[in-house]
């Protein structure tokens, strides 16, 4: 039981550690990464899709972006929808392709999107704890139904302590990294 509960637990912690690696992911400092266009929406034969479903986005260099469109009538309609965008990217069409350089960030916006990290991490430990919060439930309940002893209960909830103590360090070191890439300039 407090096995089955602990891999229940871990899983789910993995889980919260993918989604929170995605969120910093999204986060742009200033290198070009191709997840940097994946929010930006094209209208596309009446609906609006992802850069990515009628476009090859690929990285030239560190600071530049090229997006190649399949069909040659979508390159105006992706170069608008990237200039339209909150990213604050400035394409310019060559031919078939378009190239998005990235601009260096300024001080000010390093330590804004940081800020945002920091968000980002605090609701990665938030959700950590109430997976385990979750768990010590699922192991009192047990308890109450003489499922386990309140020995096994008390010995379960310090391994589930142990666990979280290592999922919320994994989210720390993770923030502590990118705030290190934001900042260097």
């Amino acid at each position: 039981m407090i096995e089955d509960t602990k891999k229940d637990v871990q899983a789910r912690m993995e889980k919260t550690i993918a989604a929170f690696e995605v969120e910093l992911s999204r986060v742009r400092t200033g290198r070009a990464h191709p997840s940097l266009l994946e929010q930006v929406m094209v209208e596309y034969y009446g609906s609006e899709v992802p850069v990515s479903q009628v476009a090859n986005v690929s990285v030239e260099d560190a600071r530049t972006l090229v997006v190649a469109p399949w069909e040659q009538s979508m390159v105006g309609k992706v170069e608008k929808a990237i200039i339209n965008s909150d990213l604050g990217l400035n394409p310019s069409t060559a031919g078939t392709s378009i190239r998005v350089p990235l601009p260096p960030l300024t001080e000010e916006r390093r330590k804004a999107l940081a800020k945002v990290c920091r968000g980002e991490a605090e609701n990665a430990r938030v959700a950590i704890r109430n997976i385990r919060r979750d768990g010590i439930n699922t192991l009192k309940a047990a308890q109450k139904d003489k499922l386990i002893t309140e020995d096994d209960e008390r010995r379960g909830g310090d391994e589930l302590q142990k666990v979280t103590d290592k999922f919320v360090a994994t989210v720390d070191e993770m923030l502590a990294k990118k705030e290190t890439d934001l900042m260097e300039v």
